[in-house]
């Protein structure tokens, strides 16, 4: 896709996706044999339910109908999500990631990390780093500066934290009761 037919399609399609509360993330126009796939990423801080989706799906097929935006010839429009495993590009994508695993890969040779970010603020990331062979994790500070990419890993048996506060409260209340 021209930067010029990007440039136009956010122009056109940001507003509607924004007048939903939602972001737009990604515009993509993909060649799939004789027709072209128009693929839009929406995201929001609360992420997004597929109500949301076909809701800003219909909204952009309508404003898209009115315009030669996408020229002549046929086409299919996506409308979907970032994903469980999304990169993180902007500054609200780590604000969203807070509490989320995150695999980085570092600038200047540094290699990978993987950390949990704790919290996110103009210059970079409190991140904990996950312990090794039963070590207690630590802290480390990263710039975003030190940053060539970043990905959200998913996690499958990672326990709530907050099932962890309310175990630890029915402990204590257990052992109240008892003594």
């Amino acid at each position: 896709m021209s930067t010029t037919q990007s440039e136009r399609l956010r122009d056109l399609l940001e507003p509607l996706v924004s007048s939903q509360g939602l972001d737009l993330e990604e515009i993509e126009v993909e060649s799939v044999g004789r027709k072209r796939v128009l693929r839009v990423v929406i995201d929001s801080e609360s992420g997004v339910d597929l109500d949301q989706i076909a809701e800003v799906s219909r909204a952009l097929s309508a404003k898209l109908d009115e315009t030669d935006a996408m020229g002549a010839g046929e086409y299919n429009l996506e409308v979907g999500s970032p994903g469980a495993e999304r990169p993180l590009t902007e500054h609200r994508h780590y604000e969203r990631a807070v509490d989320r695993l995150v695999k980085f890969q570092l600038t200047d040779g540094g290699g990978e990390l993987i950390a949990r970010i704790l919290g996110v603020d103009d210059e970079g990331l409190d991140l904990e780093v996950p312990g090794v062979k039963g070590r207690k994790p630590t802290a480390r500070r990263l710039t975003f500066g030190e940053i060539a990419k970043a990905r959200v890993e998913v996690e499958f048996n990672r326990k709530n934290k907050n099932a962890d506060d309310a175990d630890a409260e029915d402990a204590d209340a257990e052992n109240e009761e008892e003594a």
